[in-house]
């Protein structure tokens, strides 16, 4: 997911300023910390380049040729990394990939321009589901069809990352369907509001954005989605048996 600051950019910057340091702090202080950040690292490269990845190929299927001009058609992580994004991904437990740029006026007019838009926003989070099952099937393939002894270390550090991978990819599949600007969800819903609706929604969209940020930073998101998290984890574990 991104962020795009159109309101008051200093003061977000200092926020994420300050949550980048004590992310910092906090981790690079404590071993298992420090060791979960280096197993969550494939992961987070993989959820990002893979959730903007298909914002691209979307939208290029629509008629949008942006994307693939801006050479954001391509699973590279450098394509789709944003630094400070990914810094605070991994050191604040959220954060942000390279903002793939559209041009909703180049979409096949098979659909309405917000129905593509909404179908292009939508397209990232569902890649991040299929890639937490995908990776929750390669888990299974490890663990219970090859009968790998999990007490190798090698095997048990590849099962970790896998963990870790299947994790993020939930919580930001999950994470940026909330319909709060400048999240993916805030884009997705639109086809689904009233002419009013729609209307009050675009009009109150800097309100949205304060919200969401208060959200944020109150940890009061990570308290919503983290149950969420883990029982759509636990049950795909429970669905291979694992």
């Amino acid at each position: 997911m991104f962020f795009n600051f159109n309101f008051d950019k200093r003061t977000i910057y200092i926020i994420l300023a300050i949550m980048l340091i004590y992310g910092l702090i906090g981790t690079l202080g404590n071993t298992n910390s420090l060791l979960s950040l280096l197993f969550s690292i494939p992961g987070v490269l993989i959820s990002i380049t893979f959730h903007e990845f298909a914002h691209a190929i979307v939208a290029d299927k629509l008629g949008d040729d942006t994307p693939r001009r801006e050479g954001r058609i391509s699973l590279n992580p450098l394509s789709h990394i944003d630094p400070i994004g990914f810094m605070m991904l991994c050191f604040a437990g959220f954060g942000w990939g390279k903002p793939v740029n559209v041009n909703p006026n180049n979409y096949n007019r098979d659909i309405s321009i917000e129905k593509a838009d909404a179908i292009v926003s939508v397209a990232g989070p569902v890649m991040n589901f299929l890639l937490a099952i995908l990776f929750t099937i390669i888990y299974y393939l490890i663990n219970k069809v090859l009968n790998i002894n999990i007490l190798n270390s090698k095997i048990a550090i590849i099962n970790k990352m896998i963990q870790y991978i299947i994790i993020l990819n939930i919580g930001l599949g999950i994470f940026n369907l909330i319909p709060l600007p400048p999240l993916d969800g805030s884009k997705v819903i639109k086809p689904f509001l009233p002419t009013n609706g729609k209307i009050w929604f675009e009009s109150n969209e800097k309100t949205f954005y304060i919200i969401f940020v208060l959200l944020w930073i109150s940890g009061i998101t990570g308290t919503i989605i983290s149950p969420i998290i883990n029982f759509i984890y636990n049950n795909l574990m429970n669905i291979i048996g694992m």
